[in-house]
C-alpha cells in the first residue's frame, strides 16, 4: 500500500468521524436568502489573461469542496453553487430541502497549463467518500451526492475512464456511485456562502469538519498546493 493511499484512507476515516460528531447538516446554519441569478458556463475570455477551463464537482457540503480546491496551484477561482436540478435560481433553503434536484457544487476555474482535469479528478475522488449514495457523513440527501458535471465530451470521457480505473483497482472498499452527467446550468450560491471557510474559520462546522479535512488534504497533496 502506498504512502498516499494510507494517508488518504486515514483522511476518509477521520472526515467521516468528524461529520458524525458534528451531527448537523450544513444547510442548518441559518442561511440568509439573497437574490442571485444563473451564471453562464462559459466565462468571458476577455476577463482572463490566460486560457482557462471549468470543472464542476459535487462532493457533499460545498463549503468543504471550495476550501480544498482553492488551495491548488493552477486553480484561479472557486464558486460555490448549485447544479443538476430542475428549479431555476434556487435558494439555499430550497436546495437543502431536497426538492429542487440540485446538488451543492463548486465551480472551479483553472489554468489547464498548470493543472489538468485528471489532476482535479484525483483530488476530487480522494477528498470525499464517493461510495455513499446521496450522503457525506452526517449530510444526507440528494443535494449532497457525489457528482461530476462535465462541460465537454472530453471531460465526460476522462471522468468515466478515471472512475472505471478506480473501481477496477479496488481503491475504495465499495463501488463508486459518483454521478457523471453533462452540465446544464450552474447557479451561484448566495454571497455569504462564498469563501466560507476563510470568512468563518472559527465557526463550529469549520473547526470540526473542514479544518481537519484541509490538514490531511495538505499533507497528501503538498506538491500540488499554491506556493
Amino acid at each position: 500500500m502506498s504512502h498516499r493511499t494510507t494517508l488518504f484512507r486515514a483522511m476518509r476515516a477521520s472526515i467521516t468521524l468528524a461529520f458524525a460528531l458534528v451531527g448537523i447538516c450544513a444547510c442548518r446554519g441559518g442561511a440568509r436568502p439573497t437574490d442571485h441569478h444563473a451564471m453562464p458556463t462559459d466565462l468571458d475570455p476577455s476577463s482572463h489573461t490566460t486560457i482557462t477551463d471549468t470543472a464542476i464537482f459535487g462532493a457533499g457540503c460545498f463549503w468543504c469542496v471550495e476550501a480544498v480546491f482553492i488551495e491548488l496551484d493552477g486553480v484561479l477561482e472557486v464558486t460555490s453553487g448549485y447544479a443538476g436540478g430542475h428549479v431555476k435560481n434556487p435558494s439555499y433553503k430550497e436546495v437543502c430541502a431536497g426538492t429542487t434536484g440540485h446538488a451543492e457544487v463548486a465551480r472551479i476555474i483553472y489554468d489547464p497549463a498548470r493543472i489538468t482535469f485528471d489532476e482535479l479528478l484525483e483530488v476530487f475522488w480522494q477528498t470525499h467518500d464517493p461510495t455513499t449514495l446521496n450522503r457525506q457523513g452526517a449530510d444526507i440527501g440528494t443535494q449532497y451526492r457525489s457528482a461530476v458535471f462535465t462541460t465537454s465530451v472530453a471531460q465526460r470521457e476522462l471522468a468515466e475512464a478515471y472512475k472505471a480505473k478506480l473501481n477496477a483497482s479496488g481503491a475504495f472498499p465499495a463501488p463508486i456511485v459518483t454521478e457523471i452527467t453533462a452540465l446544464t446550468t450552474f447557479y451561484p450560491a448566495e454571497d455569504h456562502h462564498q469563501n466560507y471557510y476563510a470568512q468563518n474559520g472559527e465557526q463550529g462546522y469549520c473547526q470540526l469538519v473542514i479544518r481537519p479535512k484541509l490538514e490531511k488534504f495538505r499533507k497528501v497533496f503538498a506538491e500540488k498546493l499554491k506556493p
